[in-house]
């Protein structure tokens, strides 16, 4: 049996670029601090292998479970409930549902991570997607985004349910009561965008929340709102130019400076250690970033390129989110949003 204090992780160890080798060296990490129980998911052989090169693993508790099928990546995510229900994902997911496990983490194919998800642990009422939220590190310490790619085409109610989310991370996580929400748009006036955003705005409106108005792309990380709501497509595409100022932003320096090599250099080693934009990826993987909001039950999606530190860290997230108590607080949420009408 458990240890009572130990959250109890459900981990598909076939999931990521570099499974299962660097997940199940996280799954070790992970269980080596004492308050954590992994248990691993995939064909037992592959599995009891990559944990026999560590020498400690028989005194760690970490268990595994056989799943005899893999939902690659690029492969259609609804293989998960037609065809390969015995992927390690969905065998996961189910662990988390029947209560063998507190929380879902998946490194492979993020869609069939999240329809694991959403098809064996269910949804919470008000909320029929799950969305994912995310920080901007150091750089904008108290912003969120959401969705960040979960909903790339969203009607204005969803948007209304990322705001509920988005509310309950910042809360939470960054530990600032009554966060300002602000809609993403082409403007700041209340009738700019397009019709999904517009009424979203009417709705946002009556929500209850601290809601104050549109802002626009050059407000993302003024700090104005610590909650910003916009759909999976223009999430997705905001941080994956926010993940690619670092590295550009420094081939610039370094260009700008190649008169003087050895300024040059030093500028390139400062660069480094001071700008946090390269590392958007990673920064704040243990304050609610991947977690898919709204699934009746924790569920984390990490980055497919982790490697063992990064699952570890996707691991302490999903920790840290089931302790804080996410998905009551998000459900209470909407209840009251459903009772004033709200969505």
């Amino acid at each position: 049996m458990p240890h009572s204090n130990r959250i109890r992780v459900a981990l598909d160890a076939m999931g990521g670029d570099f499974a299962p080798g660097e997940t199940v060296r996280g799954a070790v990490l992970a269980a080596r601090r004492g308050d954590i129980e992994v248990i691993l998911t995939g064909p037992l052989s592959v599995l009891e292998e990559e944990l026999s090169k560590y020498d400690d693993y028989r005194s760690l508790p970490i268990h595994c479970v056989d799943a005899k099928e893999v939902i690659k990546e690029g492969e259609p995510p609804s293989l998960v409930i037609r065809g390969r229900r015995d992927a390690s994902i969905a065998v996961a997911a189910r662990l988390v549902k029947s209560g063998e496990a507190d929380v879902l983490v998946g490194a492979g194919n993020s869609g069939a991570t999240g329809v694991s998800a959403m098809h064996y642990i269910g949804m919470i009422e008000g909320m029929d997607r799950p969305a994912i939220g995310g920080i901007f590190g150091s750089f904008a310490p108290g912003v969120m985004m959401m969705d960040l790619g979960a909903n790339v085409d969203c009607k204005p109610h969803h948007l209304v349910a990322f705001a509920a989310a988005g509310c309950v991370f910042v809360e939470k996580f960054l530990n600032i009561s009554n966060p300002s929400v602000g809609l993403l748009s082409t403007g700041a006036e209340r009738g700019k965008g397009n019709e999904v955003v517009k009424d979203a705005y009417r709705l946002l409106e009556n929500s209850g929340l601290n809601f104050i108005g549109n802002i626009e792309g050059g407000e993302v990380l003024s700090g104005r709102a610590n909650v910003i709501i916009c759909d999976g497509f223009v999430g997705n595409v905001i941080l994956k130019f926010y993940e690619g100022i670092g590295a550009h932003a420094k081939v610039y320096i370094e260009r700008k400076l190649k008169w003087c090599p050895p300024l040059r250099s030093m500028a390139g080693d400062i660069f480094d250690r001071l700008f946090p934009i390269e590392r958007i990826s990673y920064e704040g993987e243990e304050a609610g970033g991947g977690i898919l909001w709204g699934v009746d039950g924790i569920a984390r999606v990490a980055h497919g390129s982790c490697k063992a530190p990064e699952i570890l860290h996707a691991i302490l997230g999903a920790k840290n989110a089931f302790e804080a108590d996410v998905v009551s607080a998000l459900r209470s949420k909407l209840l009251q949003f459903k009772a004033e009408g709200a969505l």
